[in-house]
């Protein structure tokens, strides 16, 4: 019998900070609306820095969903393999670049990198707001989100089930 390989799904960012949260967002998404196999795991990782270690150490594949300091305006949506990934990272591409980038970094250390680590995210249009909300720019891209999310999968070989959606009259 060969094992599947174990893929996480890591979403970062800070719900109290307006888009700063989109990660979490997609996770919560994705855990109400389809079942996934034992094999993926979706974790809230918060703004926990250093803890992401054990989550990214013992996965296959980790796909991390954030928000992204990247080219062009609020809302564009972006997608970086692990090459580009390690192109960028002086960059300082993602709002937690430093305690994901130390955890990648003592992954490798620790001879437990991932075989692909894969980046999604958008650009925010406020991270500054308090407020648990995301702005409703960004929440009109939540949906191409998580569908980048799903396809990550489906190129991996997984497709989550779709929960039935119950219409309550």
């Amino acid at each position: 019998m060969t094992l599947s390989p174990f893929i996480t799904i890591l979403g970062i960012g800070n719900l109290l900070l307006c888009d700063e949260g989109v990660g979490v967002r997609v996770i919560e998404k994705l855990l109400a609306e389809y079942e996934f196999p034992p094999n993926v795991n979706l974790v809230d990782g918060g703004a926990t820095g250093l803890y992401l270690l054990p989550y990214i150490e013992e996965s296959t594949h980790v796909i991390v969903v954030d928000a992204v300091d990247g080219p062009g305006e609020p809302g564009t949506l972006y997608r970086y393999s692990a090459e580009d990934f390690k192109r960028v990272i002086p960059k300082k591409m993602s709002i937690h670049d430093v305690g994901f980038v130390e955890c990648l970094a003592l992954a490798e250390l620790d001879d437990a990198l991932p075989k692909t680590v894969t980046i999604i995210g958008v650009k925010p249009h406020d991270i500054k707001t308090y407020t648990m909300e995301l702005s409703s720019l960004i929440k009109s891209r939540l949906e191409d989100l998580t569908a980048m999310a799903l396809d990550e999968l489906k190129k991996l070989g997984v497709v989550p089930v779709q929960k039935a959606k119950v219409n309550i009259l």
